[in-house]
């Protein structure tokens, strides 16, 4: 990546960022009971978080399914993050992908709802892990 590290601490910054106010916006959507949308949050939010992660270690990304393979080569396999996390992260990815593309698929209340907590967590330990 071609960018000064005043440069790549400003992009790192803005994707915790919107991580953190994404995942307050799949919050606010579970009120409104619109689960697809509550699903895309949450992927997001993990996305926001992850790419910051891999920007942060100068490591370049360009597509989703980059991401979810260099989230898993430099950060799952190495145990800094566990494969139940690697798991959330790609079931996230899988659910939105179906809420957004598929056609009659409606992710559901009983789908989503349980995800909130664990995507929390993982992001929290996503930030962590760039300090």
């Amino acid at each position: 990546m071609g960018l000064t590290n005043d440069e790549r601490q400003s992009i790192v910054n803005y994707r915790i960022e919107k991580a953190q106010s994404t995942f307050v916006e799949a919050q606010k959507i579970v009120a409104l009971g619109i689960w697809n949308i509550v699903a895309n949050r949450l992927y997001y939010c993990l996305y926001y978080a992850a790419t910051a992660l891999l920007i942060h270690n100068q490591i370049a990304v360009h597509t989703h399914g980059g991401m979810l393979t260099l989230i898993n080569q430099h950060f799952v396999q190495n145990g800094q993050l566990s494969k139940d996390d690697g798991r959330l992260l790609r079931k996230m990815f899988t659910l939105r992908q179906e809420g957004d593309y598929e056609d009659f698929v409606e992710v559901t209340e009983d789908e989503i709802r349980m995800y909130l907590p664990l995507v929390e967590s993982l992001m929290n330990k996503i930030i962590a892990l760039i300090g």
